[in-house]
């Protein structure tokens, strides 16, 4: 498939050139923006501007590999903000293949209303962190046009440094420094220093983000290192407490925690560096960082170094402690996940580790869980209740990993702060994954499902677009106010208790409060928490 971006960026280069063969002066430039490091010319799309490809600091390479971000150097004269950045490296999600992308990849993109607000108040900025599992993605393949016009907001999308080379550890480091989180700091400091540019009120940012980038934004609600960065918080299908049992998905895997403690990464990158011969004691960190960049971005290094390392001062405590003791700041919070997050994880590994009956089933209970929760599981998710075995297992996932532990971090949270929490429901939604979907499991309303709702990444029906601009209505008001609000739409309520949540689906009455904790057997899930297996 061609890249867009640089045929659009060309075509913008060329078109003077015709117009001058063609006798004809060149149209007006495009807008310009002044920023701390420069000014910079983006692209007039009528209704909205984008600016992209903006550095945020400066290139994490050579000397500045495994360092926290430096600011980004000045430039002389307008620099083009066009086209998008190189995306950070990373390996093929769903083909297989070598690494893409660059080390130099610390860019940002800010997409802006034409013209002047409503009153000429500043706009609320919502800085987006892509998801990926701290290994793939990109700020510039989420289009938040739709958020921007209609919701009149200001929308960043952030690049930061993916797997070894954003979350590695060493001894020779003094521990696991984040520096995918401190990427996304300094993409905060920039989004303060720079705001008012772009006609944004820099006192009002949301922090919002999916899977992964949902994940950031739990660390950044629970990191000292984060505080006044950001007024509200969005936290989409990756909360605090998200987990997955040991042999869930596959019989190799371990159990999946994306808050892992400082010294178990320590360890692994000691391990890592004398695998890769650079072993020498005080000079190992200066070896790894004679590596080229292919010798760092395999497969093995990519995904192990892919977990968020707390016990240090960036996270003083694993994050679902924090929430559960208080230590986070005070600042609203949407949440939410979709009605079936773990069919898309668990279709990629059904080929290999199917579930074609019911005596599967329970043998995959049974190897995932104590005997007391397998027992409950098949009481609670009986196959027949299900059109497959395959569509069970992935309810049972759903709600252990993702559904039961966001509502507990919730409830955990409305304590102290309002608490809004969503599940969306639409089963039809538009699959842009380009994953086969196996015969015995639907995708339906899948991990990452939401997300054409709210940028144009996928074509939808004409009920979907009406849900899509309620969501944006609640989204944006979020931002604006504290409170997701959307015209024509039911109240969204704060529950304290986070059993209720707003379910999103299109259609007449696809919009209403469900309660979430007795639809997917919460009880069960919440007296055995943890409830698995602790394997490694």
């Amino acid at each position: 498939m061609p890249d867009f971006r640089q045929v659009r960026r060309r075509c913008a280069l060329l078109l003077p050139v015709v117009l001058l063969l063609l006798g004809a002066a060149p149209g007006p430039a495009g807008p310009v923006v002044d920023t701390d490091r420069g000014p910079v010319r983006g692209l007039a799309h009528g209704a909205y501007d984008t600016f992209e490809g903006i550095p945020f600091a400066a290139p994490p390479t050579g000397p500045l590999r495994w360092r926290l971000p430096e600011p980004a150097a000045r430039w002389e004269g307008v620099r083009d903000a066009g086209a998008a950045g190189a995306r950070c490296v990373q390996l093929p999600v769903v083909e297989p293949g070598g690494p893409t992308g660059s080390e130099d990849c610390l860019y940002l993109n800010v997409t802006a209303p034409a013209g002047r607000a409503a009153g000429g108040r500043p706009r609320p900025v919502m800085v987006w962190f892509h998801g990926g599992g701290f290994f793939s993605g990109a700020g510039d393949t989420y289009r938040p046009d739709r958020l921007a016009v209609r919701g009149d907001a200001v929308v960043v999308t952030v690049n930061y440094r993916l797997g070894v080379f954003g979350l590695f550890g060493h001894p020779e480091l003094g521990g696991a420094p984040g520096f995918a989180l401190a990427d996304q700091r300094a993409a905060l400091r920039w989004v303060r220093a720079n705001a008012r540019s772009f006609g944004a009120d820099p006192g009002n940012v949301t922090v919002f983000g999916e899977s992964a980038g949902a994940l950031s934004v739990c660390a950044h609600l629970t990191s000292p290192a984060s505080a006044g960065l950001f007024r509200r918080a969005i936290v989409q299908s990756g909360s605090c407490s998200t987990t997955t049992p040991p042999r869930a998905l596959l019989p190799g895997l371990g159990r999946y925690e994306p808050f892992v403690p400082q010294a178990r990464t320590v360890a692994d990158g000691a391990v890592a560096a004398a695998r890769l011969g650079c072993d020498r004691p005080g000079g190992a960190l200066e070896c790894l960082r004679r590596l080229d960049t292919g010798t760092l971005a395999t497969a093995e290094l990519m995904q192990r170094f892919s977990l968020v390392s707390y016990g240090n001062d960036v996270l003083p405590m694993e994050p679902r402690r924090a929430l559960e003791t208080g230590r986070f700041h005070r600042v609203p919070v949407v949440q939410g996940t979709t009605r079936d997050e773990v069919r898309l994880f668990l279709a990629q590994t059904l080929a290999a580790y199917p579930i074609p009956d019911r005596a599967a089933y329970r043998a995959r209970a049974e190897q995932s869980f104590d005997a007391p929760t397998a027992r409950a599981v098949q009481a609670a998710y009986p196959v027949s209740a299900f059109p497959t075995p395959a569509v069970a297992w992935a309810a049972v996932l759903t709600d252990a990993s993702f559904i039961c532990p966001t509502l507990r971090d919730g409830a955990a949270l409305g304590r102290y702060v309002p608490v809004y929490t969503y599940r969306f429901s639409d089963r039809d939604a538009p699959d842009f994954t380009g994953q086969p979907e196996p015969p015995d499991l639907p995708f339906g309303a899948a991990h990452g499902f939401e997300l054409p709702y709210l940028f144009t990444i996928a074509v939808l029906t004409e009920p979907q677009r009406r849900l899509a601009d309620r969501m944006t209505d609640y989204w944006t008001s979020f931002a604006r106010t504290g409170v997701p609000q959307a015209p024509g739409a039911p109240a969204w309520p704060g529950d304290t208790s986070a059993a209720s949540a707003l379910s999103l689906a299109p259609g007449a009455g696809g919009i209403r409060t469900v309660d979430a904790r007795a639809e997917h057997h919460c009880a069960l899930w919440d007296a055995r928490w943890p409830g698995v297996t602790r394997t490694r």
